[in-house]
């Protein structure tokens, strides 16, 4: 019953703020952070439960009334008010009762690499990496390139960015998975529609708690860059790869002209993908359906098809189709996108609960 649920969450909001209010606590600071921050997780479902209790009360003396002959009209009216308001309340607690994802406030590592379709899966992935670029732009958010590794046409084999802001993984984490696109490659000259797949991995930042690496289990080469970078490139052992033997993890980095700065940012990303790959593990353990679920992260899942000849971009997990492709592209405002993305997966939370 959710009234039984809720009660102990507005018994615990009380009891921090009496604890709050002892002027012993000024001295112990970590307890005071640890309080205050549980204050806030609490206080959104504490609040709403209160007056949704103090709503199933009047609801109850409210209906003492439905029978009596002079008020009985204006007791249907209020009736239909309260019954309202209790909705609406049990709908706001549900949602704030579907538990937080911890890494909700996590910056990110933006990965794209071309799927199939050869150069053209390249050109589109380069397409897909400036769209998200654009969207950290409108968003406030700050997108650092790490690495890129390009085609021969111009195109990304692979991209890495790290982006930095409030909220990125709550919001890029279900562009997760497989990016189809359709459309005439430059290079068909026949007009004939070409389809090729990019994959997106969204990877929280893992602070260094999150993954212990013991050194032996790292084996760390270095080389000589090689493509594009100036005149460093192939001149020196600058180029780091760095592999996790135990899961057979590898990061390469050959973008700055220091080993030790590439050897700092492929530690970064291997970090990262350790970390994801511990939180699919665990999400797969809570959950067998999880590759039906949105934002679940499987990048073999395909997503999202772009279809460009008929202006129209379609989400295959929300079922949701916008013919304005171009647009979006151009723009960078993935909004509309995500916000449905983002009600998806709430609603299937409190469906599940």
């Amino acid at each position: 019953m959710l009234s039984q649920r809720i009660k102990p969450f507005i018994v615990r909001r009380d009891e921090i703020a009496a604890a709050l209010a002892d002027p012993l606590l000024v001295s112990n600071v970590a307890k005071m952070r640890d309080l205050l921050k549980e204050q806030s997780a609490i206080a959104q479902i504490a609040e709403a439960g209160e007056r949704y209790l103090k709503t199933l009360d009047a609801i109850g003396e409210n209906r003492a009334l439905l029978s009596d002959p002079d008020l009985g009209d204006l007791a249907k009216e209020e009736q239909r008010s309260l019954e309202a308001k209790k909705a609406e309340l049990e709908a706001e607690i549900k949602r704030a009762l579907i538990p937080k994802d911890p890494n909700d406030e996590r910056d990110i590592y933006l990965e794209i690499r071309a799927g199939t379709g050869g150069d053209e899966a390249g050109l589109f992935a380069a397409d897909l990496f400036r769209l998200y670029c654009r969207y950290a732009d409108l968003r406030g958010w700050k997108a650092e390139i790490v690495s890129t590794a390009e085609n021969d046409r111009g195109g990304y084999k692979e991209a890495i960015a790290l982006i930095k802001g409030k909220g990125v993984y709550s919001r890029m984490k279900f562009e997760s998975g497989t990016h189809r696109v359709q459309r005439v490659p430059e290079t068909e000259a026949q007009g004939r529609v070409h389809t090729s797949a990019v994959t997106v991995a969204i990877l929280p930042e893992a602070e260094d708690v999150d993954v212990e690496l013991n050194p032996a289990d790292l084996r760390i080469d270095v080389f000589r860059s090689g493509g594009h970078g100036g005149q460093s490139v192939n001149t020196t052992d600058s180029a780091v790869r760095i592999t996790h033997i135990p899961s057979g993890v590898s990061v390469s980095m050959q973008d700055e002209k220091s080993q030790h700065k590439n050897k700092d940012k492929a530690m970064k990303i291997l970090k990262a993908r350790l970390y994801e790959a511990e939180i699919g593990k665990r999400a797969a353990a809570e959950s067998a359906d999880r590759k039906k679920q949105v934002g679940s992260g499987d990048r073999s899942e395909r997503i999202r098809t772009y279809n460009f000849p008929q202006n129209r971009l379609t989400d295959h997990r929300i079922a949701l189709t916008l013919y304005r492709l171009e647009e979006l592209m151009l723009s960078g405002d993935l909004d509309e996108l995500i916000d449905a993305c983002a009600a998806k997966a709430q609603a299937d939370a409190i469906a599940g609960d």
